[in-house]
């Protein structure tokens, strides 16, 4: 299983999901009237460490994190 976390203004619980790289993570969000928006925008963390290739491979036991842009002021 990988535990999927939602960060800031997404406000939404984490969940534990059966997926196997992040494109599957990007096609359910994608899918969901919740998340298309930020699948879009949101940078993406596995384990704390920022992924920017949509067919990274997850591993049971992987933490994804789903980072939206944020302004400050």
């Amino acid at each position: 299983m990988i535990k999927v976390e939602f960060l800031g203004p997404i406000e939404l619980d984490s969940v534990d999901m059966d997926i196997k790289s992040l494109k599957e993570l990007s096609a359910y969000m994608k899918s969901s009237d919740e998340l298309k928006d930020w699948a879009i925008n949101s940078a993406v963390a596995v384990n704390d460490v920022i992924v920017t290739d949509i067919n990274y491979e997850l591993k049971d036991g992987d933490r994804v994190s789903i980072l939206p842009p944020v302004c400050g002021g």
